[in-house]
């Protein structure tokens, strides 16, 4: 029963990561598409390889924080198991309605609200929650203000150029600019399934008692217990293979509903304006997958085709949009772990 259970929990932690690459394909392409650099499909597939691409250039920062949300020495896989049919629940009715929410935090509050309703607050990783919670915040006012200060940068460099060739310049720095925001979306939220499949394998290993000897090569991962908290220090190649993979082939699958919303929904994105939103995307991406912070490429990109559009004025941005965003983001981490505390009850009902 033990290791179906983790067969489960593995595959429909793949389908989730699926998922998020379709869900949030539009984070990296929203822009090359809505200013018609790349036609869609050129522009998964632009985005799909930089996904993929990112196994070669990340550690497992996000990973390993991840893993800690819940205390894996306190919890079982139906914990797990409740936390990733909520967050895949979410994605899908978020994705069905066009709404730009986070993969990451509905992940993240599915795991918490399982873990909750496990073993109440001891068992949950106050610490890294409260992290995630700040960076809702935070890390779409950074994208703003980068992306602000990228866009002023640039307009005053190109002031005396000519319109047209600046223009086709800008076009083709797009390339790039989407390219270092799917290598940061790949090693962000590719990295989130990875610390939920190594979380569930700990747990599958310290409730199985089975010796070292035992454990299929397949299973074998290293971690250390510090304060109480697991911290990985290895992970079979298989696990960051198959999530590259998964986020990969989900972003070939494109997300149209939500590539509408952002590319064209908040503000009018020119190439110039594409560039700066996704160079501060990935700067902000990159510095906190540096700093171990699971944050949202959604709210990361959000705020950055904010900060282009007031770049040129207030009214540029449209605001009645963004607020609806902002609430799906405020209602995921709760709306999660309520679907996970209910998935939870209801697993330990049919699994008892």
């Amino acid at each position: 029963m033990g290791l179906t259970l983790l067969i489960t929990v593995i595959v429909l932690a793949l389908i989730f990561d699926y998922i998020n690459g379709f869900h949030d394909a539009a984070n990296s392409i929203a822009t090359v598409v809505s200013t018609k650099v790349l036609t869609p499909f050129q522009a998964v597939a632009w985005a799909a390889f930089f996904n993929f691409l990112a196994y070669w250039i990340f550690s497992l920062n996000v990973a390993d924080t991840v893993a800690k949300t819940a205390n894996t020495l306190k919890i079982d896989l139906v914990v797990i198991l409740a936390g990733i049919l909520a967050a895949i629940c979410w994605n899908l009715i978020t994705w069905w309605k066009g709404i730009p929410s986070s993969s990451s935090h509905t992940l993240i509050g599915g795991f918490a609200g399982a873990a909750l309703a496990h073993g109440g607050i001891s068992v949950v990783n106050l610490t890294v929650i409260g992290k995630v919670a700040m960076f809702i915040v935070l890390a779409p006012i950074i994208g703003l203000i980068v992306a602000y200060i990228i866009t002023l940068i640039i307009i005053n460099i190109c002031r005396k150029a000519n319109p047209s060739r600046a223009e086709w310049w800008f076009r083709k720095l797009q390339l790039v600019s989407s390219a270092l925001f799917s290598l940061g979306h790949g090693g962000n939220d590719a990295q989130k399934v990875m610390g939920i499949i190594s979380a569930a394998i700990i747990v599958y290993l310290n409730t199985s008692h089975q010796g070292v000897d035992q454990i299929p090569g397949w299973l074998q991962i290293s971690y250390e217990v510090v304060n109480g908290k697991t911290k990985i220090t290895h992970m079979p190649e298989w696990i960051p293979i198959a999530c590259y993979t998964s986020i990969a082939l989900g972003t070939m699958s494109g997300g149209w509903k939500i590539v509408k919303t952002m590319g064209t929904k908040i503000t009018k994105v020119t190439p110039l304006e594409g560039v700066a939103a996704e160079t501060a995307g990935a700067l902000t991406l990159f510095m906190t997958e540096h700093f171990k912070i699971p944050v949202s490429t959604t709210h990361t990109i959000t705020g950055s085709i904010i900060g282009v559009g007031l770049s040129k004025r207030i009214s540029a941005v449209r605001w009645g949009v963004t607020l609806n965003l902002i609430w799906a983001w405020i209602l995921t981490i709760p709306v999660s772990a309520l679907l996970a505390t209910t998935f939870y009850f209801l697993l330990k009902l049919f699994l008892q």
